[in-house]
């Protein structure tokens, strides 16, 4: 199934995603760290959204899209503007050149991601599956 980047229905949709793919379990079956996404605005997308996932040992415990004004934590934080998510997200843009040239900014420990880089990637690519080819045409 397939969704438009953010909506709840995508949150719905990668957890279920991460929860059923055997890959992803595999070869995250040691990460632990909740993640967020700080999406900025442009391109469509007319307010910064924030969306969390509890990544824990191979699968999603929870996610939602954090409501406007609440204050939401994480290990890591994934910032950049909806373009670049978007970009990622399409693959026309690779993720880890992505953090690298710092279009994604990362907060959170770069050691313990670039040492599961695999993991990393693996989520990429679940996120790349569910999401709607329709993505940046609107919000």
């Amino acid at each position: 199934m397939s969704a438009i980047f953010p909506s709840p229905e995508w949150v719905t949709s990668l957890s279920d995603k991460l929860n059923s793919d055997e890959k992803y379990g595999q070869t995250a079956h040691k990460w632990e760290g909740d993640l967020m996404f700080l999406i900025e605005p442009g391109d469509g997308l007319e307010e910064e959204m924030q969306i969390y996932l509890d990544l824990w040992h191979g699968k999603c415990r929870d996610g939602y899209i954090v409501e406007k004004g609440k204050d939401q934590e994480a290990a890591f934080v994934l910032q950049a503007a909806y373009g670049n998510f978007s970009r990622v997200l399409t693959g026309k843009l690779d993720p880890m050149q992505a953090m690298m040239t710092r279009k994604l900014k990362v907060q959170g420990s770069m050691a313990y991601m670039m040492r599961n880089v695999p993991t990393v990637l693996e989520f990429v690519r679940c996120a790349q599956e569910i999401t709607d080819s329709y993505i940046g045409q609107e919000v």
